[in-house]
């Protein structure tokens, strides 16, 4: 189960949510791919899901569900799991399901799948209509911003992970910093963010 929280506050799409004493954001997208999800006993892994690519999307309530039949007697503690589409998953073309081109999130066979969209306005965005957008994708070296996740601990059959997104967009300046479209260094270093933005709920 993937919940999106804005700090302390529920997530949702088009709600104002305060930035600082004078400024807002809000929210019109959320999407991003979860792939390659394993369980791990310690270092030794006792689980894969097969073809595990899941488009979170947040207009979709439904997708912020993803559900396995586990084997009743598997020994499990930590979870393995990607934010993004693998370079063999890219370089293989665009494919059906979630990875069809059709759901917005797939640039070009040279540029692959975009592994984030996050878009919104804020008013600390001196842009036209105070929009920011920002797609975050690249499988290419040195640009491969794929994020390999772990969280250790596990020992119920639900986990719960939360994506803060108030600790994500604080990590950057928003201000200055309001369009990431392509690959590239700046494209890896706000990925590299989405980590320090996960937690779970035990």
């Amino acid at each position: 189960s993937l919940q999106p929280t804005y700090g302390k506050n529920t997530f949702d799409l088009n709600t104002k949510f305060p930035l600082n004493n004078k400024d807002s954001i809000s929210f019109e997208m959320l999407k991003f791919y979860i792939s390659n999800i394993e369980l791990y006993n310690n270092e030794t892994k006792v689980w894969k899901a097969e073809n595990s690519f899941h488009l979170v999307n947040y207009e979709n309530s439904s997708s912020l569900e993803i559900v396995y039949d586990l084997p009743l007697d598997l020994d499990y503690n930590r979870l393995k799991f990607d934010i993004g589409i693998d370079s063999t998953t890219n370089v293989s073309g665009a494919m059906g399901g979630d990875l069809d081109p059709t759901k917005g999130m797939y640039w070009t066979w040279q540029s692959g799948y975009i592994n984030l969209k996050l878009e919104g306005t804020s008013t600390i965005c001196k842009t036209r209509h105070n929009e920011f957008q920002f797609h975050l994708g690249g499988y290419q070296t040195p640009y491969n911003n794929l994020q390999t996740v772990f969280i250790e601990g596990i020992s119920l059959p639900v986990i719960e992970v939360n994506l803060d997104i108030k600790k994500l967009i604080s990590q950057i300046n928003i201000a200055g910093q309001h369009h990431i479209m392509s690959p590239g260094q700046e494209a890896n270093d706000f990925s590299e963010k989405i980590i320090n933005s996960l937690s779970i709920k035990k």
